[in-house]
């Protein structure tokens, strides 16, 4: 693993022993304004993911998914606060509702309904433990830097689902690769840590469909269905498209973010350079342009305007030139793909986009150190990741390892 800091050596440590350790709070992209057809709900949640929140709120208050809206998704291990928006005629079942996990911090009302992406950015606060002696002036070293050339805009590990195979689905889909699709959505035996689940994993490998429905988790309704749908005598192809198509979008982003993580790998120790080609990206508001002269472009992605960006994959999405759109070219035809085969049936079609290399770092503080522990604050854009920040402080590829993940 490379770090943009490699010079500095890390903190050492881990996070996420309690969900206090990781703290993430949406910084709204509007105020309410308070009046209008919807209410915003300021909700903190522990211990469960986002869409867990929103099948509780589409249950208690007796809404289809496509009323409820909300500006990002949020980790489970964490505590996190986040809006929700409902329809203001729910108003008077709000009182009545028993959510689990999650408490209603507050209500207010906005003319719209609150969209992906309707944020401005997130705040962290998080906490290491067992961090290494020299622990806070490494951290402060790293930090700056990081807010010097900006933080690495990586997806990481927790984009890529329980098994970390989100995106080898996705691949699978896109190559019409049903089959195997199939294979590796019940899972990898030797990677499942629940008995029940690495069970029917196994029978599913030895060809016993019934066998390995039998054993899987109850709460596994995807999977189960798709096993189901082979027993009927349903095809490969037949099975995996009748997936939830929310589900298989996710795979498909989960394959464009790990290309784009293997392109920012090669671009890492000099993320914050221009090169001839490149296709930069305005911080300001997100416009691209062709970098034709880098070296005149370069000042202005020393000031943070501008940085140098990769694409996510897709139909429609612009590749650079000359030797960075070169990188973006061979990794697609490594892959067997074309933009062409991000075409897809059923609305699943992807036309993709350029995402920057890099992000800025605001607001950095520690908050408090101990012995063997620090606790750090900051504010980093929408879409990006703290574990990008907590990567180059303790120089681990996972600082939360030690956290088991069980089905």
């Amino acid at each position: 693993m490379n770090w943009l800091t490699a010079d500095i050596p890390g903190t050492g440590g881990i996070y996420k022993q309690t969900a206090e350790d990781f703290q993430v709070e949406e910084i709204p992209l509007y105020p309410c304004s308070g009046e209008g057809e919807h209410l915003y709900l300021w909700i903190e949640k522990t211990g469960i993911t986002t869409r867990n929140l929103l099948s509780q709120l589409s249950q208690g208050l007796k809404l289809k998914d496509r009323e409820i809206g909300y500006a990002g998704l949020k980790d489970a291990r964490a505590l996190t606060r986040q809006m929700i928006s409902v329809p203001f005629n729910k108003i008077d079942d709000i009182g009545k509702l028993d959510l689990k996990g999650c408490k209603i911090l507050k209500i207010s009302r906005h003319n719209n309904k609150l969209r992906l992406g309707h944020l401005s950015g997130n705040r962290f606060t998080i906490t290491l433990r067992n961090t290494l002696a020299e622990a806070v002036p490494r951290a402060e070293k790293i930090l700056t830097q990081l807010q010097q050339r900006g933080v690495p805009n990586l997806f990481g590990e927790q984009r890529y689902g329980i098994l970390g195979n989100s995106a080898k689905l996705g691949q699978f889909f896109v190559q019409k690769e049903f089959t195997l699709f199939c294979q590796e959505f019940i899972g990898n035996p030797q990677l499942i840590r629940n008995p029940e689940w690495k069970k029917a994993a196994e029978y599913f490998q030895q060809g016993q469909l019934q066998a390995a429905y039998d054993n899987l988790p109850g709460k596994m309704r995807d999977e189960r269905r798709l096993l189901r749908m082979l027993l009927e005598g349903k095809s490969h192809h037949t099975a995996v498209t009748a997936l939830p198509r929310n589900l298989l979008r996710l795979f498909l982003s989960a394959t464009q973010s790990y290309f784009f993580d293997q392109l920012l790998q090669q671009r890492l120790a000099g993320l914050d350079l221009l090169i001839d080609g490149d296709i930069a990206v305005k911080h300001s508001n997100g416009a691209c342009f062709r970098v034709e002269n880098a070296v005149q472009e370069q000042q202005r992605a020393n000031n943070f305007e501008i940085s140098p960006s990769a694409p996510l994959f897709g139909s429609k999405v612009m590749l650079a030139m000359g030797q960075p759109g070169t990188a973006e070219k061979t990794l697609l035809q490594e892959s067997g793909l074309t933009l062409d085969s991000w075409k897809l049936p059923q609305g699943l079609t992807m036309p993709g986009e350029r995402r920057p290399l890099r992000v800025p770092l605001g607001e950095v503080q520690i908050v408090h150190a101990g012995k063997s522990h620090l606790t750090l604050s900051f504010i980093l854009p929408k879409g990006s990741y703290a574990t990008s920040v907590l990567r180059e402080l303790t120089k681990q590829t996972d600082p939360g390892h030690l956290i088991s993940i069980t089905q």
